[in-house]
């Protein structure tokens, strides 16, 4: 048996994970394992799991859990037999468990081992032994049970001893060197990051930082804790964080660490209370200015990522390359001691990518708990190099982590990331590197990983300081060349011209590149002698610079002419300006909207590039290309397209995402408050939407080029393209719990219209920004934020937005439990939307009001501010908002005992969410609906309900599954895991 604690509480019996049942009965054995060969006496275990008020049943409950912990961890046990694990004895129960077979008790044997090192004098190996200890660790102990159970004190004491490690090891590692010091700091990062008032910690950190050359970041840290401190306990920096500043300034760091005043309890940690989530239901409307879903979750651990891309089926040579590369791993069968980090590097066009697919396929069976692959863009035309916290986070995606569980800063990420492969065996294919420092944060950490990067550039760094295995590519060989064309034009064809042939891979100079460019030239002209190819290649030679007196070995841009100069001019014009686009794929409405034509019109070209292989088609309508390709597009479009015409071209493109955009949000709400657009440029062709289900699959095809695009404007643009995109796209993000990338966005278009100076786009991305902020759990930052945005609102006497403005007030508020403040935000907003005779917000604050009284208890109250509410909807036909209304109506019922108008009402809501299509909201009002028929005593209906709607979650990968699935468990019924789900 191995059991782990340290993060989500798992087991596994001969390799096999097992399912540990009920959401109490995992807190059971989280609290037994963290006791491990202890006795529990029965009132603790009933206090841990209930806490002050324990049920007439709770031990009862207690013993059946017992009982079926018994059965999952010793199946063959015969019946009445004793158990040899889990004993009862000494009032309550033991839990036995092999010294190597828990996380905790590794953690604590290393601990140990590394305070017996450092008694002997040998800081290095207590800093190598506490940096395996902090490895076992994969989020706060005992993740996964219910949070009300995780907070208490018998797991926050196991966290406490991890944080003693974190300061242990930093102390130890300032007595060795930067090698271990450097190692120490990522995760001394991440625990600062969640302890920020710790100020024995943060002195660790400040120090730390100055003696690996981050000085200056050293110095922010402090100037950011002594902020802290004084705002938020009226505190000035204690002495050992002044000590820290000071040898900082001194730029002195000695070998040991700062004087360290123990501080008065705990060791410091943070002072603020956690503020308990709101319930998920009724008050929202098709916005979410309503109360939101604030469920957390942790990484799904049974999921598998296979990202690789296609292994090239014409893949020819490069045997000693492949077999260098198989060299690096262990035999078969065992797996690497340590991380395994390839760089595989060469000159353009030499195949990098296409080996280190073909490696990675060949080896991929070695590594079964995944295979995660990203294209890092490092030398994308348009600058948009993938930034690494983008690609830490589309891995964290790929293992399921929610986004709403992505912490923020690239630090705590890296920390998260590399606490998810601990322990794991995972290839990760890096693709396309700028250089070392982007690379360095998406390395594995633990041993039993392959990294494979492959770069343009030589890394250096990453082979000095982190051990990588340089695979370096040249040009093909003579041999394979040939071997090369054969494959692609057919043997027969080759040996018939086998001078020109040897003459086309002389004029390509082996460059695989370019030999894949002719072959897709005389493949398609199968007419064409390679005689003929081979004299307009040699023609070709000496202009537009492609062979003239140089070595087309290292210019691509040669090949690349002589292809460009076979298109039509409609298709010359398309390569060109598709070198502006922001995203890695393309459209066919986007490549038309680039160069003014309607889509269809557009089709052709865009074949005529794909046959020549200077477009790849990677689904039907969607196109990429070669960055050396955009590259040499955009060289091309300055050269031969004015800057007045690349301007329209981008304006148009990006007026038909803008536009696009909008006509999606606004099939997915028809009514919700929007601002007016300027008229989209002739040409851009914008796209409708015949539902709100295609509008919303629209912004997740495009998703991630809207996101670039927006970054895009940003940085290089003139108009308010960057700011209005980010505010269409507000709504969808905070459905689907997209929040960082809320986050990162509208900190893009604050930063865009303040340059434009937008006070408009301002006030909007500060809204914005205090919303999500909000849903972070950055209480602070919300409230500055929506502050800021109510002041801007008020310089432009815009009441619309002050009311919207103070309808986030208030949702903050009731998030803290401030419902009378709620109320009095409320009521400001009414004021505002009845000056700007705004009958949709007023139907939305009835609503709203509503929910608040709900949260106060007061349902009868509740039950008229929602009637108002559906009558205005009704009379506008808003059937968003009167769906809320319905669903809202419901849950006041529900909480009156009037079940069946509960059901009636809720009803009304499920059927309009449907035909809106709003998967979302109808999953939230079928979750109501199975509370209301458990209530009735109903549960096969209940688990109906719940299946249908946790069905829906799952497949947004929804904060609020887990509590969905929670309440199946409880009610003994499978999930949709472990069945099909029923439908209502």
């Amino acid at each position: 048996m191995r059991f782990s604690v340290l993060g989500p509480v798992r087991a596994w019996r001969h390799g096999t994970e097992l399912e540990l049942g009920p959401p109490k009965q995992r807190a059971l054995l989280a609290l037994l394992l963290t006791q491990a060969g202890q006795p529990v006496a029965v009132h603790e275990i009933l206090d841990v799991l209930w806490g002050q008020d324990p049920p007439d049943s709770a031990v009862n409950v207690v013993h059946r859990h017992v009982g079926a912990l018994r059965r999952l961890l010793e199946p063959d046990l015969p019946t009445r037999a004793a158990s040899r694990r889990l004993v009862r004895g000494s009032g309550g129960y033991r839990l036995d468990v092999d010294p190597d077979g828990l996380d905790l008790l590794r953690f604590r044997a290393l601990r140990d081992a590394a305070g017996q090192a450092s008694e002997a004098g040998d800081p290095a190996g207590a800093t190598e032994l506490l940096i395996e200890a902090l490895g076992l660790w994969r989020g706060p102990t005992a993740t996964g049970i219910p949070p009300q159970i995780q907070a208490h004190p018998v797991f926050a004491a196991v966290d406490r001893e991890h944080l003693a490690v974190v300061k242990e090891a930093a102390e130890r590692a300032l007595e060795t060197g930067p090698s271990l010091t450097g190692r120490v700091l990522i995760t001394l990062r991440h625990a600062a990051a969640h302890h920020q008032l710790d100020e024995v910690l943060q002195a660790r950190l400040i120090v730390v930082l100055a003696a690996t050359g981050h000085q200056a970041e050293a110095l922010g840290v402090y100037q950011a804790v002594r902020s802290r401190l004084a705002d938020e306990l009226g505190l000035d920096p204690g002495p050992e964080l002044r000590a820290a500043q000071q040898q900082v300034l001194r730029q002195s760091v000695p070998a040991g660490p700062p004087p360290v005043v123990p501080p008065a309890e705990d060791g410091g940690g943070d002072a603020g209370e956690s503020v308990p989530p709101m319930e998920p239901a009724g008050g929202r409307n098709d916005d979410p200015a309503g109360p939101g879903n604030t469920g957390e979750r942790t990484y799904a651990p049974k999921v598998r990522p296979a990202q690789l891309p296609a292994d090239l089926s014409a893949f020819t040579g490069r045997r000693s390359e492949l077999a260098r590369s198989h060299a690096l791993l262990p035999d078969e069968g065992e797996g690497p001691a340590a991380v395994v980090i390839s760089a595989i590097g060469g000159m353009a066009g030499v195949g990098k990518t296409t080996l280190a697919v073909r490696w990675a396929h060949e080896v991929a069976h070695r590594f079964p708990d995944g295979q995660l692959y990203v294209n890092l863009r490092g030398f994308d035309p348009t600058g948009s190099v993938m930034d690494p916290a983008d690609a830490i986070r589309t891995f964290l995606d790929a293992f399921g982590v929610h986004p709403n569980r992505i912490p923020t800063g690239l630090d705590a990420q890296a920390a998260l990331y590399r606490s998810l492969l601990a322990g794991r065996r995972v290839l990760v294919l890096l693709d396309n590197a700028r250089d070392t420092e982007q690379v360095r944060p998406l390395l594995p950490g633990a041993p039993g990983c392959l990294a494979i990067v492959t770069s343009r550039n030589q890394l250096h760094g990453l082979i000095a300081a982190d051990g990588a295995r340089p695979v370096t590519l040249d040009v093909l060989t003579v041999s394979e060349a040939r071997e090369f064309l054969a494959r692609r034009l057919g043997a027969d064809r080759l040996t018939a011209e086998s001078g020109a042939g040897d003459e086309i891979v002389a004029l390509c100079g082996r460059l695989p590149l370019a030999l894949a460019i002719v072959s897709a030239r005389a493949a398609v002209h199968p007419g064409f002698s390679l005689s003929s190819i081979a004299a307009e290649l040699r023609r070709g030679h000496g202009s537009l610079d492609a062979f003239a007196g140089g070595d087309p070995v290292t210019d691509a841009r040669s090949v690349f002419s002589w292809s460009y100069r076979t298109l039509s001019p409609a298709a010359a014009r398309l390569f060109r300006l598709l070198a502006l686009h922001p995203g890695p794929c393309c459209s066919t409405a986007a490549a038309a909207s680039l160069v003014g034509l309607r889509e269809p019109e557009a089709r052709a070209p865009l074949a005529e590039l794909v046959r020549a292989q200077l477009l790849t088609e990677e689904t039907p309508g969607r196109f990429a290309s070669h960055e050396l390709l955009r590259a040499y597009g955009a060289e091309l479009a300055h050269a031969h397209d004015s800057k007045d015409d690349r301007s329209a071209a981008r304006h148009r493109m990006q007026d038909h995402y803008l536009h696009t955009a909008l006509a999606a949000d606004t099939s997915m709400a028809p009514h919700r408050e929007r601002f007016p657009l300027p008229p989209a440029a002739p040409g851009s062709g914008p796209l409708t939407f015949p539902d709100a289900r295609e509008a919303a699959d629209w912004i997740e095809r495009e998703r991630s080029v809207l996101l670039s695009s927006v970054e895009q404007d940003a940085r290089y643009g003139s108009t308010g393209h960057c700011w209005r995109l980010a505010a269409i796209l507000e709504l969808f993000l905070d459905r689907r719990g997209r929040w960082q990338e809320q986050l990162t966005l509208q900190t893009f278009a604050v930063t865009a219209a303040q340059r434009l100076g937008d006070v408009y786009g301002q006030a909007h991305a500060h809204q914005v920004l205090g919303f999500v902020s909000g849903r972070l759990k950055r209480h602070d930052e919300a409230r500055a934020q929506l502050s800021r945005a109510l002041e801007l609102y008020g310089e432009l006497n815009d009441p619309i937005g002050m009311g919207r403005a103070h309808r986030y007030l208030a949702y903050q508020s009731n998030g803290l439990g401030r419902h009378l403040q709620a109320l009095e935000h409320y009521r400001q907003a009414a004021v505002y939307y009845r000056e700007a005779s705004h009958t949709a917000g007023l139907g939305s604050i009835f609503n709203e009001v509503g929910w608040t009284y709900i949260l106060l208890g007061e349902h009868e109250k509740a039950l008229g501010q929602c009637r108002q509410s559906l009558a205005l909807h009704q009379e506008i036909g808003d059937r968003n908002g009167e769906a809320a209304a319905w669903d809202s109506l419901g849950y006041a019922h529900h909480h009156l005992r009037r079940y069946q108008q509960a059901l009636a009402s809720y009803g009304h809501a499920l059927d309009l969410y449907r035909d809106l299509r709003d998967c979302p909201l109808e999953a939230d009002t079928l979750v109501h609906i199975g509370d209301t028929q458990a209530a009735l005593g109903a549960p096969v209906r209940a688990a109906s309900a719940w299946a249908h709607a946790l069905e829906i979650f799952d497949g947004f990968d929804h904060p609020d599954a887990e509590a969905v699935r929670d309440r199946l468990h409880r009610l003994g019924e499978p999930s949709p895991r472990d069945s099909p789900a029923l439908k209502v």
